[in-house]
Protein backbone atom coordinates (compact mmCIF):
# COMPACT_ATOMS: atom_id res chain seq x y z
CA UNK A 1 0.00 0.00 0.00
CA UNK A 2 1.16 3.58 -0.60
CA UNK A 3 2.70 5.51 2.30
CA UNK A 4 -0.59 7.40 2.77
CA UNK A 5 -2.32 4.16 3.86
CA UNK A 6 -2.08 3.17 7.52
CA UNK A 7 -3.37 -0.20 8.70
CA UNK A 8 -5.93 0.34 11.46
CA UNK A 9 -6.81 -3.30 12.16
CA UNK A 10 -6.52 -6.77 10.63
CA UNK A 11 -8.58 -9.86 11.37
CA UNK A 12 -7.64 -13.36 10.22
CA UNK A 13 -10.21 -15.97 11.19
CA UNK A 14 -9.10 -19.16 12.95
CA UNK A 15 -12.62 -20.60 12.66
CA UNK A 16 -15.71 -19.94 10.54
CA UNK A 17 -17.79 -16.91 11.52
CA UNK A 18 -20.98 -15.16 10.44
CA UNK A 19 -19.58 -11.65 10.97
CA UNK A 20 -16.46 -9.51 11.15
CA UNK A 21 -16.67 -6.14 12.91
CA UNK A 22 -14.29 -3.22 13.02
CA UNK A 23 -15.20 -0.87 15.87
CA UNK A 24 -13.79 2.27 17.50
CA UNK A 25 -12.60 3.55 14.11
CA UNK A 26 -10.75 6.83 14.74
CA UNK A 27 -11.87 9.91 12.81
CA UNK A 28 -8.32 10.99 11.97
CA UNK A 29 -8.18 9.89 8.32
CA UNK A 30 -9.62 11.30 5.11
CA UNK A 31 -11.01 8.00 3.79
CA UNK A 32 -11.03 4.28 4.59
CA UNK A 33 -10.19 1.19 2.56
CA UNK A 34 -11.33 -2.27 3.61
CA UNK A 35 -9.65 -5.23 1.89
CA UNK A 36 -11.32 -8.61 2.33
CA UNK A 37 -9.91 -11.94 1.15
CA UNK A 38 -13.09 -13.95 1.74
CA UNK A 39 -12.90 -17.72 1.78
CA UNK A 40 -16.53 -18.79 1.71
CA UNK A 41 -17.61 -21.58 4.08
CA UNK A 42 -20.95 -21.81 2.26
CA UNK A 43 -22.48 -20.35 -0.88
CA UNK A 44 -24.12 -17.19 0.46
CA UNK A 45 -24.51 -13.45 0.11
CA UNK A 46 -22.68 -11.16 2.53
CA UNK A 47 -23.65 -7.67 3.67
CA UNK A 48 -22.20 -4.57 5.34
CA UNK A 49 -23.62 -2.05 7.80
CA UNK A 50 -22.18 1.08 9.37
CA UNK A 51 -22.56 1.99 13.06
CA UNK A 52 -25.02 -0.92 13.55
CA UNK A 53 -27.64 1.02 11.56
CA UNK A 54 -30.33 -1.49 10.53
CA UNK A 55 -32.76 1.13 9.15
CA UNK A 56 -33.58 1.37 5.43
CA UNK A 57 -30.89 4.01 4.83
CA UNK A 58 -28.68 2.24 2.26
CA UNK A 59 -28.72 2.24 -1.56
CA UNK A 60 -26.51 0.55 -4.17
CA UNK A 61 -26.03 0.89 -7.94
CA UNK A 62 -24.07 -1.99 -9.46
CA UNK A 63 -22.69 -3.63 -12.58
CA UNK A 64 -21.00 -7.01 -12.97
CA UNK A 65 -20.08 -9.59 -15.56
CA UNK A 66 -18.92 -13.16 -15.98
CA UNK A 67 -17.14 -12.97 -19.32
CA UNK A 68 -20.22 -14.28 -21.11
CA UNK A 69 -22.94 -12.03 -19.66
CA UNK A 70 -23.27 -8.68 -17.94
CA UNK A 71 -25.88 -7.37 -15.51
CA UNK A 72 -26.65 -4.13 -13.71
CA UNK A 73 -29.20 -2.84 -11.26
CA UNK A 74 -30.06 -0.71 -8.29
CA UNK A 75 -31.23 -1.45 -4.76
CA UNK A 76 -32.77 1.36 -2.73
CA UNK A 77 -34.03 1.75 0.82
CA UNK A 78 -32.20 -1.34 2.04
CA UNK A 79 -31.03 -2.11 5.57
CA UNK A 80 -27.52 -3.02 4.33
CA UNK A 81 -25.09 -2.86 1.43
CA UNK A 82 -24.34 -6.19 -0.27
CA UNK A 83 -20.64 -6.97 -0.63
CA UNK A 84 -21.47 -8.51 -4.02
CA UNK A 85 -24.61 -8.86 -6.09
CA UNK A 86 -23.98 -12.61 -6.37
CA UNK A 87 -23.40 -15.33 -3.83
CA UNK A 88 -19.85 -16.07 -2.74
CA UNK A 89 -19.09 -19.65 -3.92
CA UNK A 90 -18.34 -22.17 -1.19
CA UNK A 91 -14.68 -23.13 -0.88
CA UNK A 92 -13.48 -20.35 -3.18
CA UNK A 93 -11.54 -17.20 -2.29
CA UNK A 94 -13.01 -13.88 -3.39
CA UNK A 95 -11.32 -10.49 -3.19
CA UNK A 96 -13.43 -7.51 -2.11
CA UNK A 97 -12.13 -3.95 -1.73
CA UNK A 98 -14.33 -1.23 -0.30
CA UNK A 99 -13.32 2.44 -0.42
CA UNK A 100 -15.32 4.62 1.96
CA UNK A 101 -15.03 8.32 1.21
CA UNK A 102 -15.16 11.16 3.77
CA UNK A 103 -16.24 8.65 6.42
CA UNK A 104 -15.83 11.12 9.30
CA UNK A 105 -17.52 14.06 7.54
CA UNK A 106 -20.98 15.45 8.16
CA UNK A 107 -22.49 14.51 4.78
CA UNK A 108 -24.02 11.23 3.55
CA UNK A 109 -21.40 8.51 3.12
CA UNK A 110 -20.49 6.91 -0.21
CA UNK A 111 -18.44 3.83 -0.89
CA UNK A 112 -17.06 2.09 -3.97
CA UNK A 113 -16.91 -1.70 -3.87
CA UNK A 114 -14.93 -3.86 -6.28
CA UNK A 115 -15.37 -7.61 -6.11
CA UNK A 116 -14.06 -10.54 -8.05
CA UNK A 117 -14.73 -14.21 -7.59
CA UNK A 118 -13.51 -17.41 -9.10
CA UNK A 119 -15.72 -20.46 -9.10
CA UNK A 120 -13.41 -23.03 -10.66
CA UNK A 121 -12.99 -20.98 -13.83
CA UNK A 122 -16.51 -19.55 -14.02
CA UNK A 123 -16.15 -16.48 -11.84
CA UNK A 124 -17.12 -12.86 -12.32
CA UNK A 125 -16.14 -9.29 -11.48
CA UNK A 126 -18.21 -6.32 -10.46
CA UNK A 127 -18.31 -2.77 -9.18
CA UNK A 128 -20.90 -0.99 -7.14
CA UNK A 129 -21.44 2.40 -5.59
CA UNK A 130 -23.10 2.41 -2.19
CA UNK A 131 -24.74 5.21 -0.24
CA UNK A 132 -25.45 5.37 3.48
CA UNK A 133 -27.90 8.19 4.09
CA UNK A 134 -26.50 9.36 7.40
CA UNK A 135 -24.45 12.37 8.43
CA UNK A 136 -22.89 10.52 11.38
CA UNK A 137 -19.18 9.72 11.30
CA UNK A 138 -18.54 6.02 10.67
CA UNK A 139 -17.10 4.48 13.84
CA UNK A 140 -17.85 0.81 13.13
CA UNK A 141 -18.18 -1.46 10.10
CA UNK A 142 -19.91 -4.83 10.30
CA UNK A 143 -19.53 -7.47 7.58
CA UNK A 144 -22.07 -10.24 8.10
CA UNK A 145 -24.26 -12.98 6.73
CA UNK A 146 -27.12 -15.05 8.11
CA UNK A 147 -24.78 -18.06 8.30
CA UNK A 148 -21.08 -18.65 8.96
CA UNK A 149 -19.93 -17.59 5.50
CA UNK A 150 -16.46 -16.39 6.52
CA UNK A 151 -14.31 -19.54 6.64
CA UNK A 152 -11.03 -20.19 8.44
CA UNK A 153 -8.30 -18.11 6.80
CA UNK A 154 -10.54 -15.23 5.74
CA UNK A 155 -8.59 -12.00 6.22
CA UNK A 156 -9.97 -8.49 6.51
CA UNK A 157 -7.78 -5.39 6.84
CA UNK A 158 -9.03 -1.86 7.43
CA UNK A 159 -6.77 0.97 6.29
CA UNK A 160 -6.99 4.66 7.06
CA UNK A 161 -6.05 6.93 4.16
CA UNK A 162 -4.13 10.04 5.16
CA UNK A 163 -4.45 13.34 3.38
CA UNK A 164 -2.10 13.35 0.41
Amino acid sequence: MPATYEPIATTTLSSAASSITFSSIPGTYTDLRLVLALKAASTQYAQMQFNNDTASTYSVTWIDGSGSAAASGRNTNSSYIDLSQRTFPSGQISLVTIDIFSYAGSTNKTCLTNYNQDNNGSGYVGNQVGLWRSTSAITSIKLYSGVSIYDTGTTATLYGILKA
